[in-house]
């Protein structure tokens, strides 16, 4: 074995200038691209040390390989998906595959690896999010969404419009996507502008507020569930959580703010969205009450699992009896969408017709198709990292800084959300990052769990811009150019996910 002080000299193509040596002292992070024979070398036994000299400065690295493996691949990913302008779905795969090369891991477990990763991370979400989505799909066709909001507003009064939409949007928003539900509410937005009058803003912000709320924090979406899967967060814990977060995140970080920047922006009603396609007849929409019973349905039956669950631990009972065991069954949170759907298709099939309630729950698919892929595969890099030993280099570099694992998860997702736009590989990869560590800290109860998940989404939802599709849908259907854009959608995103790492932050200090 060679010297401690008789170390390998390794030298950077200093003529690439996208290699940059990033020394971060406080959090032990050195961020280079290595060649493959460094990561050959370090795993033979008999190589106790190297030296990485760039620029003149010289780090002691060993311990840090896996880290160092780790922030090259997340820059390769971002440059992959930023200046190559590769799908997300493509450039995950590939990154995955060479992050298990150079981290070590055996040619014939590669593969193994990826599909159990990826196939894992598909268990946990295509069922949620597919279900989902058709629930959200008979809501939307069936005129419920509608009903809802024209409900809420008459209760509500004309002065408190705003406010109904967006507590319409925050129930619509459960089962349903964010761009999905906000082209669903967008002609119930603009039909209640032109009735009361004022700046879209006013009216508008609330509902895609409420929808960006709801997609970042709350399941059955598939980020929260696909972070929740690989940190081990209980869903049902984190879905009473999510809402718990997501109410007053919405009334400080949308509603109030939406009532101050309406009065600094007059935007004119837009006139893209006059009509918003196909739509199904039917002569009778449901009634209010229906669509409250669908949208509450899955929230009750996974909050009683939960609440037996806890039951059964905190009584220590080691078998429930078989009445409890079903309600159990069908509190998980599959199985509660699914009885949700079910019903629904009972609900709206007589009215809708077969053929027609068939159709509507294939078009519900497609466009999740990429979704579910983009998931799967940020799961796959997820566990690619964890076989490479990420998480004691993680750890120990977290330590070293004395940063409380809660507001390192905010931040670095809110580093990866402002660098590709994507809230959902943000948040996946963030959660992939930090999962390791987590299983290291036996200190953690579930709660602490559920708000880690919250403070990595909400991390995941600050500083849309450019590079965010959500930017650009909100621009386009209302109406407003890029700069009007940047300074009242930017600043009411970032100011949801602060509030939401916040009162994460919060309520982990007494629960």
């Amino acid at each position: 074995m060679p010297p401690q002080d008789a170390p390998l000299k390794i030298s950077l193509f200093k003529r690439l200038p996208a290699i940059k040596l990033i020394h971060l002292s406080a959090a032990r992070i050195v961020i280079v691209l290595l060649k493959h024979s460094v990561y050959s070398d370090f795993l033979e036994p008999d190589r106790a040390l190297y030296r990485l000299i760039n620029y003149g400065v010289t780090y002691n690295v060993i311990a840090d390989y896996p880290l160092i493996l780790a922030a090259s691949a997340v820059i390769f990913l971002l440059v992959l998906i930023i200046q190559v302008k590769l799908h997300a779905f493509i450039a995950l795969v590939l990154v995955s595959a060479l992050t298990a090369w150079l981290g070590g891991i055996a040619i014939g477990n590669i593969m193994p690896l990826m599909m159990a990763s990826f196939g894992s991370t598909l268990a946990a979400v295509a069922l949620l999010v597919g279900l989902g989505a058709m629930i959200g799909k008979l809501l939307e066709i069936s005129g419920g969404a509608q009903v809802l909001a024209d409900t809420l507003i008459n209760r509500f009064g004309p002065a408190k419009a705003p406010f109904a939409l967006g507590i319409a949007s925050l129930l619509f928003g459960f089962p349903i996507f964010f761009d999905a539900g906000l082209i669903v509410m967008l002609p119930v937005i603009l039909s209640v502008a032109r009735r009361f009058g004022g700046s879209i803003l006013l009216y508008a912000m609330p509902a895609a507020g409420a929808f960006a709320v709801m997609h970042a924090l709350v399941p059955p979406h598939p980020g929260p569930v696909v972070a929740a899967d690989l940190l081990g967060a209980n869903i049902g814990y984190l879905l009473l959580w999510g809402v718990a977060v997501a109410i007053p995140t919405w009334y400080l970080g949308s509603y109030v703010f939406s009532k101050w920047i309406a009065s600094k922006f007059d935007i004119a009603m837009p006139t893209l969205f006059s009509n918003t396609g196909h739509q199904v007849p039917v002569t009778a929409p449901p009634s209010f009450a229906k669509v409250l019973f669908i949208l509450l349905l899955p929230l009750l039956l996974i909050c009683l699992n939960t609440g037996i669950s806890t039951y059964q631990i905190a009584r220590d009972i080691d078998t429930l009896h078989p009445a409890l065991t079903a309600l159990v069954l069908i509190g998980q949170t599959p199985i509660a969408l699914l009885i949700t759907l079910l019903l629904s298709l009972v609900m709206f099939a007589p009215k809708m017709g077969k053929q027609t309630v068939h159709d509507l729950c294939n078009d519900a698919l497609g466009p999740i198709c990429a979704v579910i892929l983009v998931t799967g595969a940020g799961g796959m890099f997820g566990g690619v990292l964890r076989g490479t030993g990420i998480g004691d280099a993680l750890s120990a570099a977290l330590s070293d800084t004395g940063m409380p694992i809660i507001v390192a998860a905010f931040v670095i997702a809110a580093s990866l959300r402002v660098a590709q736009g994507s809230a959902t590989v943000a948040l996946t990869t963030t959660a992939a990052l930090i999962a390791p560590m987590i299983g290291a800290n036996t200190e953690l109860s579930p709660a602490d769990l559920c708000f880690i998940v919250i403070a990595i989404a909400g991390g995941a939802s600050v500083l849309s811009h450019f590079n965010d599709s959500g930017f650009w849908l909100v621009s386009r259907l209302f109406n407003m150019d890029e700069k009007t854009t940047l300074k009242t959608w930017t600043p009411m995103v970032t100011l949801i996910g602060v509030c939401a790492f916040l009162f994460a932050a919060l309520l982990s200090i007494f629960f």
